[in-house]
């Protein structure tokens, strides 16, 4: 039988905050393998969603996840600053 508070689960901020910067790690490398200006800016839309997901789930209860959430992010960013110089020069 389906769990009932599964999806309830799912849907806290500090969740779809670690789900917000794994799309962000899925379209950095996406961009970084496929460099385009498409790509890059697709990086860029699920990096700023990222940034308002962890700004929601900070100060909840348990601030392990998010720190790491914005360790994470903070490496995305500079891989992505990389494939940005790729494509300026």
């Amino acid at each position: 039988m389906e769990n009932p508070f599964s999806s309830l689960q799912s849907q806290n901020p500090i969740s779809l905050a670690q789900q917000s910067v794994e799309n962000v790690h899925r379209a950095v490398k996406q961009a970084q393998s496929h460099p385009s200006e498409e790509t890059v800016q697709n990086a860029r839309n699920a990096l700023e969603k990222a940034e308002r997901s962890i700004a929601q789930a900070e100060g909840r209860m348990n601030q392990e996840p998010i720190d790491r959430a914005k360790e994470s992010l903070e490496t995305d960013r500079g891989f992505l600053a990389e494939v940005e110089n790729q494509l300026n020069n």
